[in-house]
C-alpha cells in the first residue's frame, strides 16, 4: 500500500477496508477503479455509485499535495464508462498560488488523460469554489453533470452555476473531453518529444488555438503526459504541466522527482506556456527542460 493511504486507512470502516484492500494494497494502484471493479465493490458493500463515491472521498483526499494550506480536498469523478477517478488538490512551494490545482480539476483531468470521454457525476468533500464550477462548465457533460457532497442532496452544475457563461456563448462546439487530434507532426524520434506532441494534439484550446502538451520523465524512468485545457473564462484554464503533475501524482509519484521535461507548443499564437512551465519546474527542482515549437 502506498504510504499516503496508510494515514487514513484506520479511519475507514472494516467493511470498506475489506472491499478496497485487494486494489489499494497494490503498490501500482492507479487512483481509479474500473467499472468492473466498481461493480464488485458495490456488490460487496451493498451500496450504489453515489454512496461508494462518498465513501471514497477520504481515500482521494489522501492524494493531496498541500504544503502551503495543509488542507486536503478529495474528489471522485464518475465517467459514463462507469469508471471512478480520484482527484486531489495540489500546491507547489516556491511557485505562485496561481499554479495550484483544485481537487475537482484534478479528478476531471485525471479522467480525461485516462481516455474517458464524458463524465456523469463528480463527488467532492467540500463545496466547489467558483473557479471549479467554471472549469466544469467547459465539459461536454454540460450543466447536467451531477455534483455530490456529504450530507447534501445531489444537484446539477446548473444549480451551482446559474446564468453561466461558457463555450456556447462563444459559439464553441468542441468541448472539453471531446476527442480531437490536431494532426501536428515533429520530425524527432525522441520518445519524450513524441509523447509531448501527442499530448499537444489532443489539447483543448478553442479560444486561442495555442495547442500545447508536455511530457515529463521521472527519476525512475516513468513518463507522464499533460495536455492544455482552455476555458471560456480563461482563468480556470489548466496548463499542460499541471495536467502532467496530476497524472504523476495520481500514479503515486512525487512532483519533486521529475528529472526532465519537454514542452511542445504552437509559437505563432498569442499565448505561451513556456515561462510558467519553466518557472514551476525549476521550483520543483527540475532543470532539464526543453521547448519545441509546432
Amino acid at each position: 500500500m502506498h504510504t499516503r493511504f496508510q494515514s487514513i486507512w484506520s479511519d475507514l470502516s472494516p467493511q470498506l477496508q475489506q472491499a478496497l484492500a485487494p486494489y489499494i494494497e497494490q503498490d501500482e494502484f492507479p487512483a481509479m477503479f474500473t467499472a468492473q471493479q466498481v461493480n464488485t465493490i458495490k456488490t460487496q458493500l451493498q451500496c450504489d455509485d453515489d454512496a461508494l463515491a462518498l465513501a471514497l472521498l477520504p481515500v482521494a483526499a489522501a492524494c493531496a499535495v498541500a504544503p502551503i494550506s495543509h488542507f486536503n480536498v478529495g474528489a471522485v469523478a464518475r465517467g459514463e464508462s462507469g469508471n471512478l477517478y480520484f482527484g486531489a488538490n495540489m500546491e507547489f512551494a516556491g511557485a505562485p498560488l496561481q499554479q495550484t490545482v483544485h481537487a475537482e480539476q484534478s479528478a476531471i483531468t485525471h479522467a480525461w488523460l485516462k481516455g474517458e470521454t464524458r463524465l456523469s457525476a463528480i463527488t467532492v468533500n467540500y463545496t466547489p469554489c467558483g473557479h471549479c464550477r467554471q472549469f466544469m462548465n467547459e465539459l461536454n457533460s454540460g450543466t447536467h453533470i451531477q455534483i455530490h457532497l456529504p450530507g447534501r442532496k445531489a444537484a446539477t452544475l446548473a444549480d451551482y452555476l446559474p446564468d453561466s457563461f461558457g463555450p456556447k456563448d462563444l459559439n464553441i462546439t468542441t468541448l472539453l473531453m471531446d476527442k480531437v487530434n490536431h494532426g501536428y507532426q515533429i520530425d524527432n524520434p525522441n520518445e519524450l518529444v513524441q509523447l509531448a506532441l501527442k499530448a499537444a494534439n489532443r489539447s483543448h484550446a478553442p479560444y486561442s488555438q495555442s495547442y500545447s502538451g508536455i511530457a515529463v520523465q521521472m527519476k525512475d524512468g516513468k513518463i507522464f503526459q499533460g495536455s492544455y485545457a482552455e476555458n471560456a473564462a480563461f482563468n480556470p484554464s489548466m496548463p499542460p504541466l499541471q495536467a502532467a503533475l496530476i497524472a504523476l501524482n495520481m500514479a503515486g509519484e512525487s512532483v519533486m522527482d521529475i528529472e526532465s521535461a519537454v514542452l511542445v507548443e504552437k509559437t505563432d499564437t498569442i499565448l505561451t506556456q513556456w515561462d510558467a512551465t519553466q518557472a514551476t519546474l525549476m521550483a520543483l527542482g527540475c532543470r532539464q527542460i526543453q521547448r519545441i515549437a509546432l
